[in-house]
C-alpha cells in the first residue's frame, strides 16, 4: 500500500521519467526502425486528442452556477498575456539565433493555461476549486485568442502569409481549447444524464494527463537528441522555464495575498497544462523549444510536491 501511495504522490514524476526512458528503448530496438515515422506521425495526432479529452473531462465537472469571477483574474491575464506580447515585440526584433529560440521558449511558459489537474491540487492546499475553475476558462479564452494573433509574427513562415500562418494556428488551438468547453455545457444542458456519468470519471482526466505527459516528454527527447542548436541555447531553455516556473508561481501568490486568495492565485498562474505548452513548442516554433515546456513540468511538479508536504505537515501538527 505504501508502495501504491508513493508511485500515485509522484506518478507525474514517474511519467516523465518513462518518457525518457521509453524513447531510448524505442529507438535502440532495431527491428522497429521501420515504424519511427509512422510512431511520430501517430503520436502527433494523438497529442490534441488528449490534451482535448482531458479539457472536456475537466469542464464537465463544471457547475456554471458556481463559477465566480475575481478581481486578481483580471490581473493575472493582463499579466499573462502582457509578458507573452513584450516577449514577442523584443523576438520580433531580433536576428534569427538561440538567444531568439530561449524566448521563444519563455514566452510558451508564460502564455500557456493552467493545468487540467490544477483545481485538484488547490483545493488539497487549502485554496478555493470554484475560482481556478473560473480562471482555467478565462485564460483558454485568451490564450485561444492571443497565440494565432501573434505567432504568426513573431515565428514567421516562409511559404506562408501572416494571415494564412493565423487562420491555420486559429483553427488548430481554438477548437482545441475552446470546443471542450462548448461541448461539456452542452451536453450538461441537452443530455444531462451522460453528463452526469461523465463528471464523475475525473480521474480519467488525470490518467489521460499522465499518458499525454509521456509521450510529451518521449516527443521532446526526441527533439533534444536530433537538435543541432548549442548546449548553451538547450541549457538557456532549461534556464527559462525554471525562472518562468518561480517568478508565475510568486506573482501569483503576491495578487493572491492582496485579495485573500494566495493559494488560488499561485496555483491559477503557476501550475500549467505543460502537455500543450510542449505541443505548441513543437508544433508553432522551432522544436527545440518544446525544451523549455517539458522542463517547467519538472519545475512546477517539483513545487507543488513541496508544497503538498508543507501543508500535510502544517495539519498534522496544527
Amino acid at each position: 500500500m505504501k508502495l501504491l501511495k508513493f508511485i500515485k504522490d509522484w506518478i507525474l514524476i514517474f511519467a516523465i521519467i518513462s518518457g525518457v526512458a521509453g524513447y531510448f528503448a524505442y529507438v535502440n530496438i532495431p527491428c522497429l526502425d521501420s515504424t519511427r515515422k509512422t510512431a511520430l506521425a501517430t503520436v502527433e495526432l494523438i497529442q490534441p486528442m488528449l490534451i482535448f479529452s482531458m479539457l472536456f473531462l475537466t469542464f464537465c465537472k463544471i457547475n456554471p452556477k458556481k463559477l465566480k469571477l475575481c478581481e486578481w483574474h483580471w490581473w493575472l491575464l493582463a499579466f499573462q498575456s502582457g509578458i507573452f506580447l513584450v516577449l514577442g515585440a523584443i523576438v520580433m526584433t531580433m536576428p534569427r539565433n538561440g538567444m531568439r529560440i530561449i524566448l521563444e521558449g519563455a514566452m510558451i511558459c508564460f502564455i500557456c493555461p493552467v493545468a487540467t489537474a490544477g483545481a485538484v491540487v488547490t483545493k488539497k492546499l487549502g485554496g478555493n476549486a470554484a475560482h481556478i475553475t473560473t480562471y482555467t476558462i478565462l485564460i483558454n479564452l485568451v490564450a485561444a485568442t492571443i497565440i494565432p494573433a501573434v505567432i504568426p509574427f513573431v515565428h514567421p513562415q516562409p511559404a506562408m502569409s501572416a494571415l494564412g500562418a493565423s487562420a491555420l494556428i486559429l483553427g488548430k488551438v481554438f477548437p482545441l481549447l475552446l470546443f471542450p468547453l462548448l461541448l461539456a455545457l452542452l451536453i450538461r444542458k441537452a443530455l444531462p444524464r451522460l453528463h452526469f456519468t461523465l463528471s464523475h470519471y475525473q480521474g480519467l482526466a488525470f490518467y489521460l494527463w499522465v499518458v499525454a505527459l509521456t509521450l510529451a516528454t518521449a516527443v521532446t527527447t526526441r527533439f533534444i537528441v536530433h537538435s543541432h542548436v548549442p548546449l548553451s541555447v538547450e541549457l538557456g531553455l532549461v534556464g527559462v522555464a525554471l525562472v518562468s516556473c518561480i517568478l508565475q508561481f510568486m506573482t501569483g501568490w503576491k495578487i493572491g495575498r492582496i485579495y485573500g486568495d494566495k493559494v488560488t492565485a499561485g496555483q491559477s498562474l503557476g501550475q500549467k497544462n505543460t502537455v500543450l505548452a510542449i505541443w505548441i513548442g513543437y508544433t508553432f516554433f522551432t522544436p527545440i523549444t518544446s525544451v523549455a515546456g517539458g522542463f517547467y513540468s519538472i519545475f512546477h511538479n517539483v513545487i507543488n510536491s513541496y508544497q503538498l508536504y508543507m501543508h500535510a505537515n502544517r495539519n498534522k501538527h496544527a
